[in-house]
């Protein structure tokens, strides 16, 4: 993009993003939650629709001169819609966490008890975590998974929620490597008289593109980020029936939220169309079946893997066996050039700050082309630092192969 301007202004900030652009260039992204926009939507957050202030709704703004953003978010909201089968979309949340509260601050009251995962085994900050704000308004009850199969056990959740009682029920994760069974989840939800949230941050693509089970008609709230399997710009959105749209939108605006970033829902707007095409449900099929391909070769190379395996775009790798920890493996990785994130793992012994586990994704690395030979070879650079006499000095021989072929699969442009 046409730096000229910042380059004069700023030099400083300039060389900044260019050395993220070189970053990229030049390592392999494994992290599960992170993707590559297109340059459309990079384009469209960069335009001036950033300088306008919109508070409200289309046709129902606080300020002046709202007309052509009042299109910007109709067309979003009509392509989410068509996109997601749905009866209602809000797509004014700055992000999942606040798709999250605006569902919670619609549906419940402090004090309310959700049935949600456990961090630990997979959930996220906002199902409950004790700092979060969810943890701190509402009485949380987590579920988690076996510890046979380290998967959800539904008949047990089943169990635990008419023992509970919850007024919600939530579903969805992020670092669960298997498939959520949704419709499974409703029947649980409404068995007990709980309202049923699917946040499905980490898979909305998937479900897009036909790999994932659809969560929209049959659950009362669906919560999405647009950036992760999605491939848009940094956001979130709400997905209900009419019987709780107007409820969700007032407490979007003005109950959580001020004036939304018109040039984010315009990013927003543009990434719906692109998932509407054909090439987007083959990216997320390749999606999935580069992570069971990589999964399968780190499992061939003698790793435990966290519930056997994988169904969905993320894998996790259980170090414990190895006498390593995720701080370790995740430094050692970076300094040849492979990207990931150190993760809990169920039933971890280890610390939040240096877990047990790494978590391995591919929707980046789809995203440049990489196909399953190319994820293989990825698990085998793996293998081949973790299992060095010196691993970082392994890290830094490998270096220069990642580089190669990172340049050979550059970032779409």
């Amino acid at each position: 993009m046409d730096f000229d301007a910042l380059t004069h202004d700023d030099p400083e900030v300039a060389e900044l993003i260019l050395a993220e652009h070189r970053r990229q260039r030049d390592t392999l992204d494994l992290i599960a939650s992170e993707n590559l926009c297109p340059r459309a939507v990079r384009e469209v957050m960069a335009s001036l629709l950033t300088d306008k202030y919109a508070e409200g709704y289309p046709g129902r703004r606080w300020y002046g001169g709202c007309e052509v953003v009042d299109e910007v978010e109709r067309l979003a909201i009509a392509r989410g819609k068509a996109l997601f089968g749905c009866e209602h979309i809000n797509v004014q949340p700055h992000s999942g966490s606040q798709a999250n509260m605006a569902v919670y601050f619609a549906a419940l009251e402090p004090g309310d008890t959700i049935l949600s995962m456990n961090l630990a085994h997979g959930g996220h900050l906002t199902h409950g975590q004790e700092s979060n704000f969810s943890g701190r308004l509402y009485r949380i009850v987590h579920y988690g998974v076996s510890p046979e199969t380290e998967r959800i056990d539904y008949d047990a959740l089943a169990r635990q929620a008419r023992e509970v009682r919850p007024a919600m029920l939530v579903g969805g994760a992020s670092s669960y490597p298997r498939a959520i069974d949704v419709a499974r989840m409703a029947d649980i939800a409404h068995d007990v008289g709980a309202r049923l949230l699917i946040d499905m941050a980490h898979f909305a693509g998937l479900v897009v593109g036909g790999v994932h089970p659809d969560p929209v008609p049959v659950a009362d709230f669906v919560t999405a980020t647009t950036h992760k399997t999605l491939r848009g710009p940094r956001g979130g959105l709400v997905i209900c029936k009419k019987e709780d749209a107007r409820h969700i939108d007032h407490t979007v605006f003005p109950g959580i939220q001020g004036g939304p970033l018109m040039h984010v829902i315009a990013g927003k707007a543009v990434s719906f169309a692109l998932a509407m095409a054909e090439e987007f449900r083959t990216y997320q099929q390749r999606v999935v079946a580069n992570c069971r391909a990589m999964a399968d070769e780190m499992a061939l190379l003698g790793y435990r893997l966290v519930s056997g395996g994988t169904d969905t775009h993320l894998f996790l790798v259980d170090l414990r066996p190895m006498h390593l920890t995720g701080a370790r493996v995740q430094a050692w990785l970076g300094s040849a050039g492979i990207v990931t994130n150190k993760n809990v793992i169920p039933f971890d012994d280890q610390p939040p700050s240096d877990p047990s586990g790494v978590r391995l994704g591919t929707p980046s690395l789809t995203s440049r082309g990489a196909d399953e030979a190319d994820v293989r070879q990825a698990a085998r650079w793996i293998d081949r630092v973790l299992r060095a006499s010196d691993p970082s000095a392994e890290a830094e021989r490998l270096r220069p192969e990642v580089v190669d072929f990172c340049r050979s699969h550059p970032i779409p442009e």
